[in-house]
């Protein structure tokens, strides 16, 4: 064998191992990147599953719902063509039976009571993460615009009501130990933040309602102002007329005094 053929056939070698390596390389970098595919559709999954699940009731429209619902399902036809070790079909297949049932009516979810600063907070959380998955879906083109703005208004006006809720509770309680001006301070704060979605017909509604409300705790706290200031007088009539007999002064002005 001379010396041209054994270059070559190191050669040949050299360029084995390197195409080698790079293919191997290339295969873990492709394996790397499908992982990380499958963890961020994983998570993508998980979070709507918990806005789904965690959001108060009451601020879960039909239309919230099927958004939800929908990211969910992409994620999990997603990682069914990455081949994911997850039970993603089960996934599917349950978002699709909850899909079917929020379109026909039958998904009833009980409401839930903002009565505490942490719950506020909680649900704010909420809607936070809310906001930003419906702007990240208008974007990557998985909702229309005029479908993202309306919803988008929505969750605003959520995050108003959460802060008029919270203060509601904190007035009702105010009442329950007959503080009516502590009440009124906070049925005063529900409104300024319900009129902050003025465009909203349920705020425009809300903000009326709790003026009434003011009103009538006005009423009452001036009929229970006017009713002490009552008794404070009976209280210093009553005192004069007890200590009268004891002021000499009276005697030097009576007129029947002759």
């Amino acid at each position: 064998m001379n010396t041209t053929t054994i270059v070559l056939a190191l050669a040949g070698i050299v360029a084995i191992s390197i195409v080698a390596i790079v293919a191997s390389q290339l295969r873990e970098k492709a394996r790397i990147q499908r992982m990380r595919k499958i963890a961020t559709l994983e998570d993508t999954y998980r979070r709507a599953q918990s806005l789904l699940t965690e959001l108060p009731g009451q601020y879960l429209t039909t239309d919230l719902k099927l958004l939800l619902l929908q990211r969910m399902e992409t994620a999990c036809k997603s990682l069914i063509s990455l081949k994911s070790e997850k039970p993603v079909a089960e996934w599917l297949a349950d978002t699709q039976q909850l899909k079917q049932k929020v379109s026909k009516g039958e998904d009833k979810r009980p409401p839930t009571r903002i009565d505490s600063p942490e719950k506020s907070n909680q649900v704010k959380e909420l809607l936070k993460n809310l906001f930003a998955l419906i702007e990240t879906m208008h974007k990557s083109g998985q909702t229309d615009k005029a479908s993202a703005k309306k919803n988008l208004r929505y969750v605003l006006f959520l995050v108003h009501k959460t802060h008029a809720d919270l203060h509601i509770f904190q007035a009702r309680e105010h009442m329950k130990h007959n503080a009516i001006r502590k009440a009124i301070h906070e049925y005063h704060l529900a409104s300024t933040e319900m009129g902050k979605s003025k465009d909203n017909p349920l705020a425009a509604k809300a903000v009326k309602s709790l003026r009434i409300r003011i009103k009538e705790l006005e009423a009452m706290a001036n009929e229970a102002q006017a009713a002490k200031a009552g008794d404070a007088e009976q209280n210093r009539l009553d005192k004069e007329w007890d200590t009268f007999l004891e002021d000499d002064s009276w005697k030097k002005k009576a007129d029947y005094d002759d």
